[in-house]
């Protein structure tokens, strides 16, 4: 019988993540294609909601948790970041104290100037800073659920569906869990605002 071909980088490339994920459970060194798409958003997500000096250990424990899990992996969804995105929150979950003292500590740190050149920048970049102050406190009074959502939107910017499979989750929990966190949030930021919680969250 003839041998198979081998797999090239390029044809690896072509497939996607889910291809790459099921063509693993035979060919484990495949999966490193996935590490390698991934990784970076990964690192970021996990540098900022816990802080960069455990992103590190928790961005290499998120692949080594999806490598072992990877023979579970429903095929059905072609892109795998929801899916790491998923594993990454439940290992935030794990460190909720030590995200709590993180947000606190960037709350202390948040500047409240700008020197922008422009006026019409430098408005928008102080009333965001300002916001941000109040908004990295808010976020430590929202539950686990309504934080863990509103920020693979906001931040991750990820679909109401992605974070759906991201958080194994329904859309319409999803929904909830969003305009709830997105109230409570302009409630602590006052109503009278000319900009939005995202806007808020990814300045400064």
């Amino acid at each position: 019988m003839k041998r198979p071909r081998q797999m090239t980088t390029v044809d690896i490339g072509a497939l996607t993540d889910a291809e790459v994920i099921e063509r693993s459970i035979r060919d484990p060194e495949s999966f490193a294609a996935i590490f390698d798409r991934h990784a970076a958003h990964i690192h970021r997500y996990l540098a900022r909601r816990l802080g960069a000096g455990i992103a590190d250990d928790l961005a290499a424990e998120t692949f080594l948790a999806a490598f072992r899990r990877r023979e579970r992996y429903d095929t059905v969804y072609p892109d795998a970041r929801p899916w790491l995105y998923g594993i990454a929150t439940n290992l935030v979950s794990q460190h909720r104290r030590e995200e709590e003292r993180e947000y606190r500590l960037r709350q202390a740190c948040v500047p409240t100037t700008s020197e922008a050149s422009h006026a019409d920048r430098v408005a928008t970049v102080v009333t965001a800073q300002s916001l941000r102050h109040t908004l990295l406190h808010a976020l430590t009074e929202l539950s686990a659920g309504d934080r863990d959502a509103l920020l693979l939107i906001a931040w991750e910017e990820l679909t109401y569906d992605q974070v759906a499979a991201a958080l194994a989750i329904p859309v319409g929990t999803v929904r909830s869990r969003l305009n709830r966190a997105r109230r409570l949030l302009r409630q602590a930021l006052g109503g009278d605002i000319n900009i939005t919680i995202e806007e808020a969250m990814s300045n400064g």
